[in-house]
């Protein structure tokens, strides 16, 4: 038999073990309850564009594997570039339309508006308060068959795997500068930009204007610019100079940083 010491020891072990996995359990990701329908045509050709002003979304690297998000999700645009991953939930769709055991990963690149002339539990899934994903057709596709049209699913956030490092696309005027954040990292959206140009020591705010544009009011144009970009899980970057001197509007431009 043990001696009490060795005993003791075992208990306290136990306890640490216990703790940790009590721990590990409350940071799983909780899965929570959805519809989802699709768009976009078999090539998703027709999801281009979107509320989150994300362009070409080939080009932009996030492909076919979106989602317009219902209002209540999509809030005003704060999760764009957020990923989620998405299963058919097997306990209320009907078996002939559902996939199970098949998850698929999107990235929020859209909004699926209300439409409030429809009630939300009979017409229009995207009212509030409904959580709702309007996939790609290609992405839905993986977890429902097509003939189902709509599908309950299961969904959880989870964090966004992309290649490169995060992109910066100047629009607007000359007066008004628009800069689209696009191909985030791990958390996937942003809840703070600041820039910073060469003739200046200060950062200065960057409001959100619609999606994942942010906007400035001040006269930055052809000046070489700095972005501070924060998380929604609150981890900062800081992209100096990634904007050289003569930028034009229009233009894109790529750094090596990542979240």
């Amino acid at each position: 038999m043990a001696s009490a010491p060795a005993r003791a020891i075992a208990v306290v072990a136990l306890m640490f073990a216990c703790s940790g996995l009590a721990m590990a359990a409350d940071k799983a990701p909780t899965w929570l309850r959805a519809h989802a329908t699709f768009y976009g045509g078999a090539d998703a050709s027709d999801t281009m564009g979107g509320a989150c002003g994300y362009g070409n979304l080939y080009s932009a690297g996030y492909g076919t594997r979106t989602a317009a998000l219902s209002q209540v999700l999509f809030n005003d645009g704060a999760a764009c570039g957020q990923c989620y991953k998405i299963a058919c939930d097997r306990k209320l769709a009907d078996p002939m339309f559902c996939k199970p055991g098949v998850t698929v990963t999107i990235t929020a690149t859209n909004l699926c508006p209300p439409n409030y002339a429809l009630p939300s539990d009979n017409g229009d899934w995207c009212n509030p308060p409904m959580p709702h994903f309007d996939m790609a057709q290609p992405a839905w596709e993986k977890i429902g068959v097509y003939k189902g049209g709509i599908i309950p699913v299961m969904y959880q956030r989870v964090p966004c795997v992309k290649k490169g490092g995060v992109r910066f696309k100047i629009a607007g005027h000359h007066y008004f500068n628009l800069v689209n954040v696009f191909n985030v990292a791990a958390d996937g959206s942003i809840k703070s930009m600041d820039v910073k140009s060469s003739d200046s020591d200060t950062w200065a705010p960057m409001a959100r204007n619609w999606g994942a544009n942010r906007q400035s009011l001040a006269n930055l144009t052809g000046k070489m610019l700095s972005f501070r970009l924060t998380s929604t899980d609150g981890r900062t970057l800081v992209f100096n100079n990634i904007v050289p001197a003569g930028w034009t509007l229009g233009q894109t431009f790529a750094s090596k940083l990542q979240f």
